[in-house]
């Protein structure tokens, strides 16, 4: 029985990641198997979280992919981080912290451990992507500014603003929190894009770190 008829019959149950993702891909290309192209993808990006943060054109990198299905599989991905996240469809312009809140609270709020996520932005603050960056323990998350800002020089973007949780619930920030962030604003300064806020999600609340000027600007 054929992949596609086995879903038809028994749905997602018993389907792992690369199954999933062969048939999105569809049959195989340049003699490659769809299967064998999912793996790689699996096994070149980290997983699931790391294939949903690749560009199409990184997913068009690898042999077998070629834009349409890069674009075709971008897309998926995306789609099932908005169901996931619940994140409003509509959100023209970030105009504060408020605005972005509707990004990072549903995303990050009751996880059991620390997640760090990126909002992308255009020169006329409208949002380009919404990226699930790392995944850490229930106490922390290692950020790597590249991590953050590699995707910002890949969209074009011209600011972004970061988010985090904090599993206990308390969104204060700890000194490690205010050191990276304003780590993160000396790298981003020295490619030309702007770090707009670090919000901090918790229990029910959050803490705008660019409302508290910890930026380090």
């Amino acid at each position: 029985m054929r992949p596609r008829e086995r879903y038809l019959l028994a749905g997602p149950d018993g389907a792992g990641a690369s199954d999933l993702i062969a048939l999105v891909l569809g049959t195989g290309s340049g003699g490659r198997t769809s299967r064998a192209i999912a793996t790689e993808l699996l096994d070149r990006f980290g997983g699931l979280r790391g294939l949903a943060g690749a560009s199409p054109a990184a997913l068009a990198g690898v042999r077998g992919i070629g834009p349409v299905r890069a674009t075709r599989l971008h897309a998926g991905l995306q789609l099932g981080l908005r169901v996931t996240s619940d994140v409003p469809e509509a959100t023209p312009t970030i105009h504060d912290a408020a605005d972005a809140a509707l990004w990072f609270q549903p995303a990050l709020e009751g996880l059991d451990h620390e997640e760090f996520h990126a909002l992308y932005l255009d020169n006329r603050n409208r949002p380009l992507a919404y990226r699930r960056l790392t995944a850490g323990s229930d106490r922390a998350t290692i950020v790597d500014p590249r991590q953050v800002l590699r995707p910002a020089v890949e969209l074009g973007a011209t600011a972004f603003i970061v988010g985090h949780n904090h599993p206990s619930g308390d969104p204060e920030p700890s000194s490690d929190d205010l050191r990276a962030t304003r780590a993160l604003t000396s790298a981003a300064r020295v490619v030309g894009v702007a770090l707009r806020d670090h919000l901090i999600v918790g229990r029910g609340r959050y803490v705008s770190l660019g409302s508290r000027g910890e930026l380090g600007l």
